[in-house]
């Protein structure tokens, strides 16, 4: 633009939502940090879930101690990002209690950072439908905090057998299928973030007639 400096690369998280060290979910977020950085030219802060220790979410703990490191962590790294996306596990056709907790406790920062964030859910299962069922379920309390869930989601299923040796999927086409993912979206939230013509208020629910910033929208 001229007269004026051009815009930085877009900064990105992206979370692998498993405890576990060496986890589909984890391998699947790595792929996509890489797909983030080498596809779409963004910068990537690559996170896992077991950096931001959390206990039980219990309203009188909140009250008497405030909110733990661990969701004050997660609330910068997020905050500090254009973007979110998260590879999630699926347990017992929802989403880990883990990752749950941990929403609950990062939606009671003030300003809630979920809202107006956008996200790209992605999972890996060994099973024959890779978690989808996970992720339609992680959509609830997101869309609820007014994150902007990306409509398409990327299941990986018999995940176990996905992966080739230098970290790609196995099948080319799933491979092409989530790098055109990963490219859409980030093409979405750049439009979204820096060519604005719209603004509106977002309200949690009915009446919430707050002072709540006003926010810039790309579309309604």
């Amino acid at each position: 633009m001229a007269g004026g400096t051009a815009p930085g690369p877009m900064r990105v998280l992206v979370l692998g939502a498993s405890l576990r060290t060496d986890s589909l979910n984890a391998r699947l977020a790595s792929l996509v940090a890489r797909l983030v950085r080498d596809e779409a030219g963004a910068d990537v802060d690559h996170a896992h879930l077991d950096e931001f220790a959390m206990p039980l979410y219990n309203g009188d703990a909140e009250e008497a101690e405030g909110l733990p490191p661990g969701a004050l962590a997660l609330r910068d790294r997020l905050t500090a990002c254009h973007a979110l996306v998260i590879s999630s596990p699926e347990y017992n056709a929802s989403m880990p209690g883990v990752l749950k907790n941990a929403i609950d406790w990062v939606s009671r920062v003030r300003p809630q950072p979920f809202k107006d964030k956008h996200a790209l859910l992605v999972s890996a299962s060994p099973s024959m439908v890779g978690g989808n069922r996970g992720l339609w379920a992680l959509r609830v309390p997101l869309e609820h905090l007014g994150t902007r869930v990306y409509p398409d989601m990327f299941s990986l299923a018999k995940a176990h057998e996905g992966f080739s040796g230098d970290g790609d999927l196995s099948d080319s086409g799933l491979h092409a299928r989530l790098a055109e993912a990963v490219t859409s979206f980030l093409r979405l939230v750049e439009a979204d973030t820096r060519y604005v013509c719209l603004r509106r208020r977002w309200y949690e629910f009915l009446g919430d007639c707050t002072d709540a910033p006003v926010t810039q929208r790309a579309q309604d």
